[in-house]
Parts: C-alpha cells; structure tokens; sequence
C-alpha cells in the first residue's frame, strides 16, 4: 500500500508521550497477535482449560493475547493492567496510567475465520479502577481480520490506520466521521421475542423504511463481532444495538462496560456519533464492578437518540 503518516508520528503530534508509548506497546502486541493468527502454533479456539472472570470459558488465543498484551505494557508508564480475562487489577508497578483491555473480543468467532480483536481504554492510574468512560484519556480497537486495523482516539477526534507487511501501521483516515442518520443496522434479530418494546418500536421503525417515520430504506448487517460491527460503522456507518432483553443474565445489558462500551463510545463519539445505554450516554456512567454489564446501542446520533428516546417514553 502507499505509505502515509505512521502511527509513531501520529502520536507524536497528538498525544502526550505516556499515552503515545503505551499505544505503540499495543500496537506492538497486536502486531504480534495478528500473526500468531495467520500462522498459529496451536490450536487457537481449543479450549484452555479455565473460565475467565465472568465464566466465560477461555480459548487458547483469549490467554495468549491477554498475556501478550500484560507483557507490552511492562516496559510503559501504565501501572495498573485491568483484563477482562482477569478477576482483579494487576500491578505493574510504577507509572501514571491504567489500560483496561478486552484481549481478544469475538474469541467464539476464532474456529470460523471471522474477525476478531483487542478494545483497549487508557486512563489515568490516580482515579482508580473504577472511573467513568469520559475519563479515558485515549481508546483504541484493533481488528484482525482480511486486515489488521487499528481505530483510535487520544481524545482529538479519531483516526483510523492500516497495518503494513513490516508491522507498522499507517494513517488511512485522519478524522473518521460518522453519518447523523445511518443505512444499515447490526442487531440479532433471532432474539426479538425477548426485546423490550423500545427497541422493538426501534426496528420495526427502521424496517418501514421510506414508508415509514425515518423516510429511508434500512439494510441489515450482524457479524457478532463487536470490533467488526464498530469497524464498519467507523467506515461507512450505521447503528449497532446489544440492548437488555427479558432473558435471564441479559437483564442489565451484556456488554461489559470497562473493557468494551466505554472504549467503543469514546471512539464511536469523538467521530461524530452517539453511543447510550437507552437512558443517557455510556461515557456518563462510572462502573460500580470491573465486570459491570450494560446496554449499548452506537453509531448515527439521531438513530441512537431516537432510540433512546422510545426508553424514556417508555419509563
């Protein structure tokens, strides 16, 4: 590909050094998981042995990235390592910062040769573990898959970049910005008999089409992979919903709020979009558990106010 500006001069122009050090750690990490993907010495989607912090039950490639990613960031200004993998914090030792990280999202997708990725949240290490998302001092994704791309922000926007045959990656988008009013929509649809009427009001909205109250034809996308779904909605827009539903454990939503909405929302917002719980923006709420579950819905700022404006009518 042509080359543009690399993410070390990007980050040198755009973010304080503590921040560009740990990001290019990262970049070094997923650099490294991205080829153990194309080329694994093991079977990547056996699994471990063990269940992660939520019972969840671990791949070889969940514990591989999540150690890859500790490794990285020993030699940086981050003190505090929080994983989704892990039940508690990990102590790096000295430094200002704290990234919480979901390794490797999508890990189920790994057998079917479907995207996956690392969602990362930078913060600073005096707030504590548990800090709201517009405290995050930078958020980034990276995606493996046909490519390996990175979306990232330091709180200046957000860029989008594409990593080359010498691991490095380039600029590719300087200022990604997000259509108010969005095409596509990424929902399960073979959930819809346990929606909540907001979101049911919600699709079937979008499914009238130019017919209907949104004036315009919908079409629908779901990969199941949060990093691919914001991926593409980065690219070309849309809306994403991971909403709560009547079924036992998704009640509260199902992401996790500190290693996956709350850096979503920071990208997915300083591009020009909106990402909410159904009541309010995800960047207002502070986690009261590391393992917090919640709604989301991202992407085209008026599609996600509507939306949540069917919650509040519905309160």
């Amino acid at each position: 590909m042509t080359k543009t500006e690399s993410l070390a001069l990007y980050l040198g122009k755009h973010a304080p050094d503590n921040v560009a050090e740990t990001i290019l750690a990262l970049a070094g990490a997923a650099a490294g998981i991205a080829a153990q993907i194309r080329n694994p010495q093991t079977m990547l989607d056996a699994a471990a042995g063990d269940t992660n912090a939520d019972g969840d039950t671990q791949k070889q490639l969940d514990v591989l990235a999540d150690s890859m990613i500790e490794d990285a960031l020993r030699d940086t200004a981050t003190s505090v390592y929080l994983s989704e993998e892990r039940a508690a914090a990990v102590d790096l030792g000295a430094g200002d910062l704290m990234v919480a990280c979901d390794p490797l999202d999508g890990s189920s997708n790994i057998g079917v040769n479907v995207s996956v990725g690392t969602i990362v949240s930078v913060l600073p290490a005096a707030g504590g573990i548990l800090q709201p998302g517009k405290a995050q001092l930078a958020a980034c994704l990276f995606v493996y898959g046909p490519q390996t791309t990175l979306l990232l922000s330091v709180g200046a926007g957000t860029a989008a970049f594409r990593m080359d045959d010498a691991a490095v990656f380039h600029l590719i988008d300087a200022k990604v910005q997000i259509p108010p009013k969005a095409t596509e929509f990424a929902v399960n649809a073979s959930n819809q008999r346990h929606w909540p009427q907001p979101v049911t009001l919600f699709i079937d909205q979008c499914l009238a089409g130019s017919e209907g109250v949104c004036g315009r034809d919908f079409n629908m996308r779901w990969v199941a992979s949060l990093v691919a779904e914001a991926w593409r909605i980065a690219c070309r827009g849309g809306v994403f919903l991971y909403m709560d539903d009547a079924r036992a454990g998704y009640e509260a939503g199902r992401l996790r709020l500190v290693y996956e909405a709350a850096p979503v929302a920071m990208l997915i917002e300083q591009a020009g979009g909106r990402a909410g719980n159904g009541m309010g923006s995800i960047l207002d709420i502070t986690p009261h558990d590391l393992h917090q579950r919640v709604p989301l819905a991202f992407g085209a700022a008026e599609d996600v106010d509507r939306l949540q404006a069917h919650y509040h009518a519905a309160r």
